[in-house]
């Protein structure tokens, strides 16, 4: 499944391929080096057992996410990242679009995720709802949140 708007190109990428490197390094420049952290000090294990999908300017990554299977009903959504310079472009919006359309046809019936605090709003736009209490997770405050997907 593949959806092209324009220069845009939302599509799947396949473990540990030129694109997945590609992945790496923007999940390091746009989530964990602004922490202090290292994508490197991650264990990358599951990495093979989830779908990862990117954002695609003229072949080159711009945004990205992974699903994680939860349960035959549940996926989460993790590792949502956008480069810097392609914000407010609605790059993250079309990406969280296609991954509910791709977890739909999945027969996913839920989705979830853990939201960075700062972030909440641009998920509830999107129609998700927060799920319990504030937490912290990596030293940062985060709210789960989940939307029912349309079957």
């Amino acid at each position: 499944m593949t959806r092209k708007d324009d220069t845009l190109q939302i599509r799947e990428i396949n473990y540990n391929s030129p694109d997945y490197m590609q992945e790496l390094e923007l999940r390091d420049k746009v989530l964990r080096k602004p922490l202090g952290m290292s994508l490197s000090d991650d264990n990358l294990e599951a990495d093979k057992n989830d779908i990862h999908i990117g954002a695609f300017v003229d072949n080159k990554l711009v945004g990205v996410l992974i699903l994680t299977r939860l349960n035959q009903n549940e996926v989460k959504m993790r590792q949502v990242a956008v480069g810097e310079e392609m914000r407010s472009k609605k790059i993250g919006s079309k990406m969280v679009a296609y991954a509910e359309l791709f977890s739909s046809n999945l027969q996913y019936t839920t989705m979830v995720l853990n939201a960075r605090k700062t972030a909440v709003g641009f998920y509830e736009k999107l129609g998700y709802n927060k799920v319990g209490n504030e937490f912290l997770e990596i030293n940062i405050p985060h709210f789960k949140m989940s939307k029912f997907l349309r079957s």
